[in-house]
């Protein structure tokens, strides 16, 4: 009988891979969770981290099942109460209240090092999960009864099934010739954190403008995370301003609903581009993650999708006897279950990017019309609020 050293080898430790690793607890595999490097647990309480996530409700509901959001500071969280979107005709807009959809809070505003740091405490006190960081894999083969990883320091693992979640990037993915298909929208992130003159009453917004999108997402204490999704050109001018200057601009593109801002973090860009995945599933293989779907950050459920993935894996692997945790029948019910919520996701993010980001002057006429007439519709309102809260 082959002897492994793992039956779920997780190939990276960021969140979602993480989430998986916690997610498998109560179960009777032996997880291996691998990671370049061991997340920071301590910082300086006066910085915040430039990386914001917003946490759906089901997400927060998966992460307390796992047994990680009891490790989250409460002091660095932050609910959202309502939110607010503005049209680029300076009239229209569209809120969402909590209370009207009869819930507490439509998210939780959390730093990724915060969640991480969770994640990992987490983690370690599973009884049948072993970390292993830092590491580098180094050559990844596909053998007729599992996986076998070699590492830079001369280590070989073996694992009946390989979850690649190293990110957009993936090492896992490339090595086994998995094709993406990736599409740049040719834009920009470009993020930052500030101090605002105005308390942001658990308010997020969101601007569209003809060149792209900027959102504000209300930190605990008098704080707000940017994140303004732009072309290049916009983006070169945001990083090359001075802290006054982009303060000023920033806050002008917000209409002052928060008065004056200061500075928090300094400002930082990452590329925007949508990923499809040929397959999440093989023989003793499975993709998570940004390794297995990218999309526009607009609706804010990158991550939330991910968590998706991982509820879902450990729902499939949980339900069948170690040995057969690689079997491609068993995966294949992952991929299935989880190929229409990240398409649909990435259809809609992708068409309200095309939509808004247009001169068009009919679409620029409809976009604004649509946003004030599904303000005046609550039905509507609110389905699309559970949806997202469900996410």
């Amino acid at each position: 009988m082959k002897f492994y050293d793992a039956d779920v080898l997780i190939v990276g430790g960021g969140l979602v891979g993480c989430a998986l690793a916690c997610a498998l607890k109560d179960t009777r595999l032996q997880v291996t969770l691998l990671d370049s490097r061991e997340p920071a647990q301590t910082w300086d309480a006066q910085t915040w981290d430039s990386r914001i996530y917003a946490i759906s409700p089901a997400s927060r509901r998966f992460l307390t099942a796992i047994g990680a959001w009891q490790h989250m500071d409460a002091t660095r969280l932050q609910s959202v109460a309502q939110m607010r979107i503005a049209g680029d005709d300076g009239r229209s807009e569209l809120a969402f209240n909590a209370t009207d959809a009869g819930t507490d809070e439509l998210a939780q505003i959390v730093e990724s090092r915060e969640l991480q740091r969770a994640l990992w405490l987490a983690a370690q006190a599973a009884p049948n999960v072993t970390l292993i960081a830092p590491a580098k894999p180094s050559a990844l083969h596909d053998e007729s009864d599992g996986m076998l990883l070699a590492l830079e320091d001369g280590r070989r693992l073996s694992a009946r099934l390989v979850v690649g979640a190293d990110g957009v990037q993936s090492w896992v993915r490339a090595q086994m010739g998995i094709e993406d298909k990736t599409t740049s929208y040719e834009q920009w992130g470009v993020v930052a954190n500030f101090d605002c003159e105005k308390p942001h009453l658990s308010t997020a917004s969101q601007w569209f403008f003809a060149d792209g999108v900027m959102a504000w997402l209300p930190l605990a204490g008098q704080r707000m995370s940017m994140v303004w999704s732009c072309n290049d050109e916009r983006k070169q001018a945001l990083l090359a301003l001075s802290p006054a200057e982009l303060c000023e601009q920033v806050a002008q593109a917000g209409q002052g609903r928060l008065g004056q801002l200061q500075l928090r973090t300094p400002p930082a860009a990452f590329p925007l581009r949508l990923m499809h995945v040929a397959d999440l599933a093989r023989p003793h293989l499975a993709l998570i993650g940004d390794a297995a779907h990218a999309v526009h950050p607009l609706a804010g459920q990158g991550v939330n999708l991910g968590f998706g993935d991982a509820m879902e894996l450990a729902k499939v692997l949980a339900a069948q006897a170690p040995t057969q945790c690689g079997d491609y029948l068993v995966l294949r019910r992952y991929e299935r279950a989880r190929r229409e919520n990240v398409l649909l996701m990435q259809g809609v993010t992708h068409g309200l990017q095309k939509l808004f980001n247009n001169t068009n002057p009919v679409l620029r006429l409809m976009r604004n019309t649509g946003l004030g007439l599904t303000d005046q519709w609550v039905w509507l309102k609110n389905r699309l609020i559970q949806h997202a809260m469900n996410a």
